[in-house]
């Protein structure tokens, strides 16, 4: 059996505050294998983007892991602190950031930054480090590769930037890419370039992906399978094809019946009435009930967590499998 790249299990992140304990993510647990991209969608405030900063140890305090286990390639890595965590992040893990100018120092040029992050990460010679930089460059589709290894960050589009950005993740070959929102900031011709790059690389280097977004489209286009989060928790796990054209939990229905594709015809996009709970506000039980249409008594209570190894839905009242799309 090939080895999983990530593997998180009942992770739970604390924030304490004046008002009480604040879980942005609680009893998450899913994996991703060699090569696999994992979409992880959501409406904002659900979580998602607070779980690939506890894989990558980028909680700011007083953020915490309170509960759970992180594994990468078989080590469990949700205890490591200081230097443990600093050389973990580049050589195996990568992170993808929204906005690729968060990811670059606007004082240097590219070629040193990817250059620096080969050399802190693999033991190779000046001379071979900037052969790497400037094979990144090339395989993530920036024309002119050696010639553009001199330039800084402003002289790039955004979308050769967020190429950059990629380069930058993969220079030190890790196994796992944490991709937090990588298309929201560009185009939409651009975006499908960038999902088409991710794809390409996942088919040849074996990386695995977390692919963080909103967008159902890019989890369509891009991913294998889909974690769907809800205040916090997992809400829906499985293939993408399975959630996205049957979905079993009421939320995930609601976010597809909220698509253009869905509401063809239709003067106005279907909408999930209400809004997402506070997290200081959560209702008892399955957070989602008081929007769902679907919702009896049972469900003031916790419906448990999804599979982390298959198909499920954290919800007592599962659509059927041959469900329509609302």
């Amino acid at each position: 059996m090939t080895q999983l790249v990530l593997s998180i299990r009942d992770l739970t992140v604390e924030i304490p505050t004046r008002h009480g304990i604040l879980r942005p993510v609680d009893g998450v647990s899913y994996d991703i294998a060699p090569g696999e991209i994992l979409g992880v969608v959501g409406e904002s405030g659900a979580g998602k983007s607070m779980a690939g900063n506890a894989v990558i140890g980028l909680l700011s305090p007083p953020a915490r892991i309170a509960k759970g286990e992180i594994h990468v390639n078989g080590t469990r890595i949700d205890q490591l602190k200081g230097d443990g965590i600093r050389r973990l992040r580049g050589k195996e893990i990568g992170m993808v950031f929204q906005d690729p100018l968060t990811s670059l120092n606007p004082l240097l040029r590219i070629g040193d930054q990817l250059t620096e992050t080969i050399l802190a990460h693999l033991d190779v010679s000046r001379s071979e480090a900037e052969r790497r930089a400037v094979a990144a460059l090339d395989e993530v589709g920036i024309p002119g590769a050696r010639d553009r290894i001199n330039s800084y960050p402003h002289e790039f589009s955004g979308g050769m930037r967020q190429r950059v950005v990629i380069a930058l993740a993969l220079c030190a070959e890790p196994s796992l890419i944490i991709a937090d929102e990588p298309t929201t900031a560009l185009d939409v011709s651009v975006q499908a370039q960038i999902i088409a790059l991710l794809k390409s690389l996942c088919r040849e280097r074996g990386t695995a992906v977390m692919l963080i977004t909103h967008d159902m489209g890019v989890i369509a286009e891009a991913a294998d399978r889909v974690a769907v989060m809800y205040a916090g928790k997992l809400a829906e796990l499985g293939p993408v094809r399975d959630v996205l054209t049957t979905p079993r939990h009421p939320y995930t229905d609601g976010l597809m019946g909220s698509t253009p594709l869905a509401s063809r015809g239709q003067k106005r996009l279907h909408q999930i009435p209400g809004a997402m709970p506070r997290l200081d506000a959560l209702p008892s039980g399955c957070a989602f009930h008081p929007r769902c249409p679907y919702a009896q008594d049972k469900c003031s209570a916790d419906p448990g967590p999804t599979l982390a190894d298959g198909n499920g839905a954290a919800c007592w009242f599962p659509l059927p499998h041959d469900a329509k799309v609302a």
